[in-house]
């Protein structure tokens, strides 16, 4: 009978996030319920052994000589997605752009590899989901057709680097990495094995022939990228597309980018004839009306470096019975919550009894404490029934003592605000200097806040 010394470790896996151990591979921890953290750790390692110095790739240089024409950005001629990336594609980075089906991906995507193929060298999209006769339908159909852009229907990776040798793109597409598989890795197509391998062998050609890949990524129900974790930390550049489908609007983040900033976020518009660019993108958040209306306020978020006017709408009606119901869209439902109980604590709105119902114009997601105040106003609006001023904007975190805090960027906040045509501000103390044209009324609490628009009689 063999020694337990001799015999070989089984793999385990083991979640990032707990610890927790699992014998096989689940897609959520049991322990702590967490999507896509549970991840294959191999055998434990034999003793380390002396590794002679072998050969490098190339000679180490002062930092002041490194070139950086290699880390340059190439704009794509999409100025919303460039904004996105940080200025355009970089050669040889690879992309992860995930998203939930039909919410446009392929769409935006070809369009950006007929751009790339029309000023740059050969484009290439290869498609697992798909065949290349209903990739050239759309492309005819949003006019991103050219003689440099190359299509191919593959779920094979040796197929996919035969392609690559072939065309020799600057560009790579592949939808999805999910649908290709690797035969030198055993598991199941798309588990996190073969996503892994797939993954880790197009960037390895990225990086050495210098070719920007786009890697289609899925989704699980909550919206986070499917697969391993190791995935989002094998490629450069994580990119996610969001948008409901019953509207027009997409916006695209970086929530991760080693070339720029992380947290710029870029607006589209889709329709008959592909995916838009809105370079103005307040005038969708906000609702054109005659006259102001109860439970409405208006507030500046602030994504990147981009400030965006967006509404906070919120209705408050006498329960019908038993539990008083909360609803909440394109809102935090832990901040709603927690505003909600400062309204009745420390504004004196009596809200116990009564559903309360909060959300944001246009589609648009608001996940910033900026906004407590203008959810605040509404809130307090629609309980009593009072329409606030229509050319008012609110700005400041509402704390858990009523008191107004002063949120990050105001100046740029208030700048946008001004230009749209807002003549009326409210802001916490120490708020800045007004723009031109725009009166500022700093509040030190919700209280006082609430006695000076919306008072008792």
């Amino acid at each position: 009978m063999p020694s337990s010394t001799n015999r070989t470790a089984r793999p385990a896996h083991r979640c990032t996030k707990c610890g927790y151990a699992s014998a096989k591979w689940v897609g959520r921890c049991p322990e702590c319920q967490a999507w896509g953290s549970v991840a294959e750790v191999g055998a434990p390692a034999a003793a380390l052994r002396a590794v002679a110095p072998g050969p490098v790739s190339a000679p180490a240089r002062p930092i002041a000589e490194v070139a950086l024409s290699g880390a340059r950005a190439v704009p794509t001629g999409i100025a919303e997605f460039d904004r996105v990336l940080g200025g355009g594609l970089v050669p040889g980075a690879v992309l992860l752009v995930a998203g939930e089906p039909g919410v446009g991906k392929s769409t935006l995507l070809l369009e950006v590899a007929q751009r790339v193929a029309a000023t740059g060298g050969p484009a290439l999209v290869v498609s697992g989901e798909e065949s290349a006769a209903q990739v050239r339908l759309r492309a005819e159909r949003i006019g991103a057709l050219h003689e440099r852009l190359y299509l191919a229907a593959e779920t094979e990776l040796s197929a996919v680097l035969a392609h690559v040798e072939a065309v020799a793109p600057t560009l790579l597409v592949l939808d999805s990495v999910q649908t290709v598989r690797s035969p030198a890795v055993e598991g199941t197509d798309g588990g996190a094995s073969q996503v892994r391998a797939v993954a880790g062998a197009l960037t390895a050609v990225a990086k050495s022939r210098g070719m920007t890949t786009i890697l289609v990524g899925h989704v699980t129900k909550d919206g986070a990228v499917a697969g391993p974790r190791t995935l989002e930390h094998l490629v450069d550049v994580v990119v996610s597309f969001d948008g409901e489908r019953h509207s027009t609007l997409r916006l695209v983040r970086a929530t991760k980018n080693r070339f720029g900033p992380a947290d710029e976020i870029g607006c589209f518009e889709i329709g008959d004839s592909g995916v838009v660019g809105v370079p103005d993108p307040s005038a969708l958040f906000v609702s054109r009306r005659a006259a102001p209306v109860p439970g409405s306020c208006v507030t500046v978020a602030l994504e990147g470096s981009r400030p965006l006017l967006a509404e906070v709408q919120s209705l408050v009606a006498r329960a019908a019975g038993g539990s008083p119901r909360r609803a909440v869209s394109g809102l935090d439902p832990a901040r709603v919550a927690m505003v909600n109980a400062v309204v009745e604590r420390r504004g004196g709105v009596q809200l116990a009894e009564a559903d309360v119902f909060a959300a944001s114009v246009g589609g648009v997601r608001i996940a910033e404490p900026a906004a407590d105040l203008a959810l605040a106003l509404a809130i307090a609006s629609a309980a009593k029934d009072r329409p606030l001023p229509g050319s008012m904007v609110a700005l400041g975190e509402v704390g858990l003592s009523g008191e107004i805090r002063r949120v990050g960027g105001t100046g740029r906040r208030l700048a946008e605000a001004a230009r749209q045509g807002y003549r009326f501000a409210l802001v916490p103390p120490d708020a800045g200097a007004a723009p031109p044209g725009m009166r500022l009324v700093e509040v030190p609490d919700l209280g006082a806040a609430l006695a000076g628009l919306l008072p008792d009689g």
